[in-house]
């Protein structure tokens, strides 16, 4: 009776697969590879080759998911403690600790090699730097030891932009970074949003997020002056780069938008205006870079 009742627990191979899947985190994942592919669409003549766009965005994909999956196997025992991340495959069970890390490892490496031998070294090298980098000095150092983990962290999920750019271009240059450092800025007040929601939560699995060290009032005082830095440097970056007036009107909306929603969080609280900024955070990124590809791409249209 015992064996048959394991039988019927034991996962399908459909199962075993979502499992792995989810291990890469599919939804931080898409966020990522939206900013390597418009950062593509950016230098040159704006149109990368279509062979090196796709190989570009499964390295990316490959690097990104190893590194979530060696995050899942870190985290696996402040995970369980979480009700956000209780149903994560490793803390669930789906999937062995063991595994996951293999799996984890597995994919950065085959990650590095298929950008170093199709695209280019430099392309390669960045995104094994931003996976190293989440893996060692976020997940296994600063998440659990400082409250500025999130600003300090935030640099592994600035990389994408740099790597679609270097691999285009095989070089970086300023452009390239005023990318970087756009989600640079963007990454902590995008956080601390969804760390206001889930306070409780941290705070029962010991993890120094801001809210829990510092409080929540602090939280929407820090969320807000990111808040302003972001949007002013997104004006200005239109200026440098340069991108045109398709690029700044959207900033600007696009930047007015997030002020309204992180002071509005920071006159009234609460969880609802927290998620409200989290949320659109998401589509602020996404939007932003979308204005960057469509401007430069109507500017040299006009131009040519």
């Amino acid at each position: 009776m015992t064996g048959l009742v394991a039988a019927a627990f034991r996962p399908s191979l459909v199962e075993k697969i979502g499992a792995y899947v989810r291990l890469t985190k599919p939804r931080i994942m898409v966020l990522l590879l939206v900013t390597t592919a418009a950062a593509m669409f950016l230098p040159g003549d704006g149109i990368p080759p279509t062979s090196i766009f796709l190989v570009t965005l499964l390295g990316g994909a490959l690097g990104a998911g190893g590194a979530s999956a060696i995050n899942n196997y870190i985290d696996r025992d402040i995970d369980r403690l979480m009700l956000r991340t209780a149903s994560r495959p490793v803390p669930a069970g789906a999937v062995s600790p063991s595994a996951a890390l293999t799996f984890g490892v597995t994919l950065i490496a085959g990650s590095f090699a298929l950008l170093a031998l199709t695209v280019n070294l430099l392309a390669a090298g960045l995104t094994l730097a931003g996976a190293l980098f989440y893996v060692f000095v976020y997940t296994g150092w600063l998440k659990r030891s400082s409250i500025h983990g999130v600003v300090i962290g935030g640099a592994a999920g600035a990389v994408p932009p740099l790597v679609g750019w270097a691999a285009v271009t095989g070089e970086l240059s300023l452009p390239a970074f005023l990318l970087f450092a756009t989600v640079f800025i963007w990454t902590p007040p995008h956080f601390w949003a969804l760390s206001l929601v889930m306070k409780g939560e941290y705070e029962h699995a010991q993890v120094p997020m801001l809210p829990v060290v510092r409080g929540e009032g602090e939280t929407q005082r820090q969320i807000v002056w990111y808040s302003i830095a972001l949007v002013v440097f997104s004006v200005v970056m239109g200026l440098l780069a340069p991108f045109g007036a398709i690029y700044l009107v959207g900033a600007a909306v696009l930047g007015a938008l997030w002020l309204y929603f992180a002071t509005k969080l920071r006159l009234n609280g609460g969880r609802a205006a927290a998620l409200e900024l989290f949320h659109y955070s998401l589509v602020y990124l996404a939007l932003l870079f979308a204005a960057m590809v469509v401007d430069r791409h109507v500017s040299r249209l006009f131009l040519s």
